[in-house]
């Protein structure tokens, strides 16, 4: 069997923090955290995204290399770019989530990929073309073509596995692309690094 993965669950409310517990404890592809390391996944539940969801979410960003899930009810447009600042690799509706969709999200998130609902994807891209001209002024950053088109697809949804096909790269390739233009620009997770190209104009 493939390593399980091993997730943290987070909330303020004892009750929903147990519902997604026990959601996650029978099944066999994760294993819950217990504190004797640190946790590939962290899944941060809320029910809106207030100051308290925003520092849960914030304190889970700076307490370990965890990535990081928001399961929540209600995201405003700017309680999303704040979502996104934080680190969320990937959101998902409270109200939808069952157990599957949300171990298919653990492992999508802990393969190092990201993932929106395709409502908030586009919010994300609305809002994020608002804020494109303001930022022209800081200048053109210089990337690769294959970085141009790994983020291209990556902003279109598609996750690693099919960004290579496409491509005709390896996984591995794909992430290392990824990984260094991360670091190049000092940026937080994929999601941080579609919203920057997207920002600066690159795709």
């Amino acid at each position: 069997m493939t390593d399980r993965i091993t997730v943290h669950v987070r909330s303020e409310d004892p009750v929903s923090e147990a519902g997604v517990i026990s959601m996650l404890r029978p099944r066999p592809e994760v294993r819950l955290h217990d504190g004797a390391d640190d946790p590939a996944v962290t899944v941060v539940v809320a029910d809106v995204f207030d100051p308290t969801g925003y520092q849960l979410l914030r304190s889970a960003q700076h307490s370990g290399p965890s990535r990081l899930i928001l399961l929540v009810s209600r995201l405003q447009d700017h309680q999303l770019a704040l979502a996104a600042e934080c680190g969320a690799a990937g959101i998902m509706w409270r109200a939808s989530v069952n157990g599957d969709q949300l171990v298919r999200m653990i492992q999508t998130v802990a393969a190092g990929d990201g993932h929106l609902p395709p409502d908030l994807q586009e919010r994300l891209l609305h809002l994020l073309g608002q804020s494109h001209g303001r930022d022209q002024r800081l200048g053109i950053v210089q990337v690769a073509d294959r970085e141009i088109d790994i983020l291209r697809l990556a902003s279109e949804g598609y996750d690693t596995p099919e960004i290579a096909l496409k491509l005709s790269y390896s996984e591995r390739t794909i992430k290392n692309v990824l990984h260094a233009f991360i670091t190049r620009h000092h940026l937080r997770n994929r999601t941080h690094a579609v919203a920057f190209a997207l920002r600066k104009g690159l795709i």
